[in-house]
């Protein structure tokens, strides 16, 4: 592998990729030597998001963007289609796109709004690795990478359809990398940390009364002191795209606070482990003697 370019020659899908984190990663993976196949819902945006690109990659890359809804399966389907009609093989997918969806106590919000969450966040992770499980199986080798977020370990009130969204997304994510083991094709998702994008804006813009207070007054502080730099979970991303992470599988990996960088020197504890995975704290992890057999 090529230290300075760890994906080279590799082509990577990148959904929701026209800002924040999924543009970032799309930039990473271009300086890394990746060709990409970025879609979106915002056309415009997406647009854009190309054009940035274009000035980071070298005559033996290319790009492509697809405007998709990954929530639908046609749009899905064209997505994957171009990218192997387009390359002839690809070798990472990145589930990146997600919204929040409505924000307020569950017998107030929006139904639909509700569903529409679930739908994006969950259908489309779900849609997009049915749809490349099939080549990656024939090529014996994929990567497949889910962005979580907050919800994903910790309850957040008030915004229950993202919760519920990020928590399902990394089990289907650890379900995902056991069928997938004998393959040769890895499946994690990536905590990037508390990130300053639009979501977060789109939090302050709601209000305290409808995200609570202190979620609200949570997200001032991380306005104004910048949050989590998005560097840190697209070079997270690069490395779970590249060769040194093979073998490293069915993990919620945290861009900021795990030493991810070593973890190729003990895959072999890993894997026996359910270190960095979703699993039910029990009594007895408290060191309560009353409430396990």
């Amino acid at each position: 592998m090529n230290n300075d370019l760890p994906l080279l020659d590799k082509v990577a899908i990148i959904t929701g990729a026209n800002q924040g984190l999924g543009l970032e990663i799309a930039k990473a993976y271009a300086t890394a030597g990746a060709s990409l196949v970025i879609c979106a819902r915002n056309q415009v945006l997406l647009d854009e998001a190309t054009l940035d690109l274009q000035k980071l990659i070298k005559s033996n890359q290319r790009i492509e963007a697809v405007s998709c809804d990954v929530s639908e399966q046609f749009d899905v389907k064209k997505v994957v289609d171009v990218a192997f009609n387009k390359f002839g093989a690809f070798h990472v997918l990145v589930n990146n796109a997600g919204i929040y969806g409505p924000k307020g106590g569950i017998e107030s919000v929006s139904w639909d709004d509700w569903v529409r969450a679930i739908e994006v966040n969950v259908y489309g992770s779900v849609l997009m690795s049915r749809q490349v499980v099939p080549y990656f199986k024939k090529q014996g080798f994929g990567k497949i990478i889910q962005l979580s977020g907050g919800g994903a370990t910790n309850p957040l009130p008030n915004i229950s359809a993202y919760a519920v969204s990020k928590a399902a997304i990394v089990r289907f994510a650890e379900t995902l990398a056991e069928e997938l083991r004998e393959f040769g094709i890895d499946v994690n998702a990536i905590a990037p940390g508390a990130l300053n994008t639009r979501m977060l804006e789109e939090i302050i813009e709601a209000g305290p009364d409808k995200v609570g207070k202190e979620f609200y007054e949570k997200s001032l502080k991380q306005r104004e002191s910048g949050g989590s730099s998005l560097q840190h979970g697209a070079a997270l991303a690069v490395f779970l795209a590249s060769s040194k992470s093979d073998g490293i599988t069915g993990k919620l990996i945290s861009a900021v606070w795990d030493n991810w960088s070593e973890w190729p020197s003990h895959l072999e504890e890993l894997s026996k482990s359910d270190a960095y995975t979703l699993r039910r704290i029990a009594g007895r992890d408290c060191g309560f003697a009353w409430g396990d057999k």
